[in-house]
């Protein structure tokens, strides 16, 4: 095991560069918000709103494709072999997640939105365990995901209500999402080991950046005021994307999905934390109900990643001690 993956397997560097993501992600609620406004996109365009989307990701894989060649002195586009794992990652993640995310949203309440979409991290550590058979499922896992779980369910129930209704083209959606999500955090994990996690990031980025301009455009969507403002709000939010979702990857390649999917239950707080004191609506999130929720995510993480060393060495010694009697 090299020096480098000594280090992007440790627990304390898997959580400082995770918790760095979704900081990046939460910081992109507000100021997609701050976009839409800029660039005269309704809330309930959803055409326009996937436009907004494809030529953010499009930019980020480009940034990602820059940098990558930047790094290695060299043009680093994608070969055959790449794209053969590129196509996949792209069909799920960037155009299957936001399509079906974008629709979803526009038809269900904020509330429910917000809690089906923090099934996804609980999802891709089911579908990394159950289907695809990468670790093994223990109850820490479970306990950790549910712990995980009831937090987004706190920070989401704040002050508001939940009704029980279920539509396809709403909660649906969202749910399709989530299992899009879910399928393209394994699928990272599993293609990052034979190809280079951020050409693949870059790459499918890219494609799938050009994808969903083209299915918003052909759903009547466009960007009504561009302005130097607006500009910069998507590329900023591209320089999000480029930096967290190739960290994320390059922590995939080299760790569990669990190990590194149960961090995405911060994900919500800090999009909440942030928002509020962008938007200037400070007592949304400091007060009992997010305090709860962040302990309750919190042990979440703990549970997950905590090593039981005392019980191993037990083990270890039990192993000593037989070999040498018998």
């Amino acid at each position: 095991m090299s020096q480098k993956q000594n280090k992007l397997t440790q627990t304390g560097i898997v959580a400082l560069l995770a918790c760095v993501c979704c900081i990046l992600w939460g910081s992109a609620i507000p100021v997609i918000k701050t976009g839409y406004h800029l660039l005269q996109v309704d809330s309930s365009d959803t055409a326009s709103q996937i436009v907004f989307a494809g030529i953010r990701f499009t930019l980020a894989g480009i940034l990602v494709l820059i940098f990558a060649s930047i790094k290695e002195k060299k043009m680093m586009l994608p070969d055959r072999e790449l794209l053969k794992y590129a196509i996949p990652v792209c069909l799920a993640q960037t155009v299957g997640q936001y399509f079906f995310f974008y629709i979803g949203v526009a038809h269900t309440s904020g509330v429910k939105g917000g809690i089906i979409t923090g099934l996804g991290n609980f999802i891709a550590i089911l579908l990394s365990c159950l289907v695809f058979r990468n670790e093994r499922m223990t109850s820490r896992k479970i306990a950790g995901c549910v712990l995980g779980f009831a937090g987004v369910v706190v920070i989401n129930l704040m002050g508001n209500s939940l009704d029980m209704g279920f539509q396809l083209i709403g909660e649906g959606f969202i749910l399709i999402a989530q299992l899009s999500y879910g399928i393209s955090t394994v699928l990272i994990n599993l293609f990052s080991k034979k190809v280079s996690p951020v050409v693949l990031s870059g790459t499918q980025f890219t494609m799938g950046g050009i994808v969903l301009t083209l299915i918003g455009l052909g759903m009547g969507g466009r960007l009504g005021n561009v302005t130097a403002g607006g500009l910069a709000i998507i590329f900023y939010l591209a320089l999000v994307s480029a930096v967290a979702y190739t960290l994320w990857s390059i922590l995939l390649a080299w760790n569990d999905v669990s190990k590194v999917a149960i961090f995405g239950f911060v994900n919500p707080l800090c999009s909440v934390i942030l928002s509020a004191l962008i938007l200037g609506e400070v007592k949304q999130a400091f007060n009992v109900g997010s305090l709860m929720a962040l302990v309750l995510v919190c042990a979440g993480i703990y549970i997950v990643n905590h090593k039981k060393t005392n019980m191993r060495r037990m083990s270890d010694n039990q192993n000593y001690f037989n070999q040498e009697i018998f």
